[in-house]
């Protein structure tokens, strides 16, 4: 089952890296990875995407915790919560695959950032599920030349906070 982790940790050089090489020694795979800072310039929030039973996920969080890096962690997935991808996806057109690669842009909610004669640069924010499904769209239209996705960004709906244990 696909689950959403989401971890506070501190701002410094290597703590990102310990939380990888935990996940890498004990074989676990990271299929999505955000961090950036917080509004706390010592902590960061890192979300990650992961598969796993319910039991492997409960072990990786107790695995987390014992991080010296690590400040809180949650897992989101059985949790209301809203999330989000970005993507940025550069695609070769004609005359003909033009007009429909904005058409379809303007259906999915996506931005154009860039025309030139033979391209369009298309910038586009949803979950993955929406992302994918334009992917698929406008790949069936026009050439890929080039893509980058940001990863998944998620936080839990309501009053609900993420925060350093008081």
């Amino acid at each position: 089952m696909r689950h959403i982790i989401s971890i506070l940790l501190q701002n410094e050089a290597g703590a990102l890296a310990r939380v990888a090489g935990m996940f890498s020694a004990r074989g676990y795979n990271i299929e999505s990875l955000t961090v950036a800072p917080t509004h706390d310039d010592t902590v960061s929030r890192l979300t990650l995407v992961t598969t796993g039973s319910d039991a492997v996920i409960e072990q990786i969080i107790k695995q987390s915790r014992k991080l010296i890096d690590v400040v809180e962690i949650t897992d989101l997935t059985s949790r209301e919560h809203l999330e989000s991808e970005l993507l940025m996806l550069k695609v070769e057109v004609n005359a003909a695959s033009s007009r429909q690669v904005v058409e379809c842009a303007r259906r999915h909610r996506a931005q154009i950032l860039d025309e030139t004669e033979a391209t369009r640069t298309v910038q586009l924010t949803g979950t993955g599920v929406e992302v994918n499904g334009f992917l698929a769209e406008v790949s069936g239209i026009a050439r890929v030349l080039e893509l980058v996705r940001s990863g998944t960004a998620a936080l839990e709906r309501g009053n609900a906070v993420l925060a350093p244990p008081a």
